[in-house]
């Protein structure tokens, strides 16, 4: 999907990249699919704000996506492509054979009036769902699980796919959008295809109105920060004073933070860039 480029008439618009919303079909969700969302603007239970620069932003409602794909071996037909506040991915409706209603993440190529299913024997065509271990090699992905038991986590913003690069014994080899290489359980679900919306990362809000429509307040430096509201504040002039650290007292710039006795550790073939 394109981006639009606005005639500079006002500041906002000069710079502004627009999203090109002429591939989807439906500007109302289905209601039975929506659920209410209640904004803590960055605060836990006892109102102590425990993320900075949230707050403000447009009334949402949340669309339950089907991860899972767990309705096997029933066809279900692309009724419309629409828009989802909660993601930078488009979702597709899907009506089921019999008579259920879903919304998935909606692939690249996809189109209304097409059908996909999932299933354990289906064929590796976009949007059908299957178990890693049935998809054939070098095919691109996305929504994958990481237990067979659960619905899929990884690889669901806009543009994002993984390709299926090995099969050792009863794990595949994946390689994902990040560069890492790892292994994952063939029985794991996944679904064929990459992301839609590709050109996400090519808008441009255009002004600081856009961000806070979106529950973002402005965002300060740490080093213009005093000492006291974060390890990186304080100094004289523009230099900072101490070693370079988050919020949390975490050392900052390149420090490694992953645990190395983390259980997945063995399962990674190569790290990410």
């Amino acid at each position: 999907m394109p981006v639009k480029k606005l005639k500079p008439i006002t500041p906002g618009t000069r710079f502004r990249l627009a999203p090109d919303f002429s591939l989807l079909t439906n500007s109302k969700p289905e209601k039975n699919l929506l659920i209410s969302v209640k904004k803590t603007a960055g605060r836990n239970n006892t109102g102590k704000k425990t993320m900075h620069y949230r707050g403000g932003g447009s009334k949402k409602r949340m669309r339950i996506i089907d991860f899972g794909r767990s309705k096997h071996n029933i066809w279900g037909t692309v009724k419309t492509i629409e828009y989802d506040p909660m993601r930078s991915a488009y979702i597709s409706l899907l009506w089921y054979e019999d008579g259920e209603k879903r919304y998935i993440l909606y692939p690249k190529g996809l189109k209304v009036g097409d059908k996909v299913i999932s299933g354990e024997q289906v064929d590796p065509e976009i949007g059908n769902a299957m178990p890693l271990k049935s998809i054939p090699m070098n095919t691109s992905v996305h929504n994958i699980a990481l237990d067979p038991n659960k619905h899929g986590i990884m690889v669901r913003s806009a543009g994002a796919s993984a390709e299926l690069v090995g099969k050792e014994g009863k794990y595949v080899v994946i390689k994902l959008p990040s560069g890492e290489v790892r292994k994952i359980l063939g029985t794991c679900m996944a679904t064929v295809g990459t992301v839609g919306n590709v050109d996400h990362s090519n808008v441009r809000l255009g002004k600081a109105g856009r961000k806070r429509n979106m529950g973002r307040l402005p965002r300060v430096r740490a080093v213009a920060k005093n000492p006291v509201d974060h390890p990186m504040g304080g100094g004289e002039g523009k230099a900072s004073g101490g070693i370079p650290r988050s919020k949390n007292g975490i050392p900052a710039k390149g420090k490694r933070t992953r645990s190395l006795k983390k259980a997945s550790n063995k399962l990674i073939i190569k790290r990410r860039k």
